[in-house]
């Protein structure tokens, strides 16, 4: 199957290649009850050489600049407690972590979560972090910008391979809050 964005040797449905992921992406996409149909989001096998931005577009597409989205874990902290949540903004973008995201889950600090953190709480490889799959009790805060999206790339869970998702997608998943602003152009 052609890609819908990118320039990929073949795109696959993600229910077909559920070896290819991570056991909660393939969760997942095997437990996937959105409006969107499940075989609508793809697998691409991508060269984790190539995962630097420009080196990817450059290779895969000049088109995915505008059409690719990173996903981030962030810790807050207000008092003793923590809490865990997962940013999707355009590659474009910078999460408004000091901002939007500090609002909206009401704490006093909020930080890129470390590595391992997020990691271990994922079961995603770092570098691959995908909103799909994520644990069901964490925000999933959605720039509003992706939603609009036609298709996103996105992580797959591992370096190796990347999602493609209808942006309305998104907005489905669970945990998931579409904010306005949650992405600030790169400085």
């Amino acid at each position: 199957m052609r890609a819908p964005i990118g320039d990929f040797d073949q795109a696959v449905p993600a229910p077909d290649c559920l070896d290819e992921l991570t056991a909660p992406v393939a969760e997942a996409v095997r437990g996937w009850s959105g409006s969107v149909p499940a075989g609508q989001i793809l697998y691409v096998e991508t060269d984790p050489r190539w995962a630097d931005t420009a080196v990817f577009v450059e290779h895969y597409g000049s088109d995915l600049l505008e059409r690719s989205a990173n996903c981030v874990v962030v810790a807050g902290k207000r008092g003793g407690g923590s809490t865990l949540a997962a940013c999707v903004v355009l590659s474009t973008t910078r999460a408004d972590v000091n901002g939007v995201v500090r609002r909206h889950l009401g704490v006093r600090k909020a930080s890129f979560a470390p590595m391992d953190t997020a990691t271990g709480e994922t079961g995603m490889e770092y570098g691959g972090i995908t909103p799909v799959g994520l644990p069901e009790s964490w925000p999933v805060l959605v720039d509003a910008a992706v939603v609009d999206l036609p298709y996103v790339l996105v992580g797959s869970g591992r370096r190796r391979g990347k999602l493609l998702v209808p942006g309305k997608a998104f907005a489905e998943l669970p945990g998931a809050v579409v904010l306005e602003g949650l992405g600030r152009p790169a400085a």
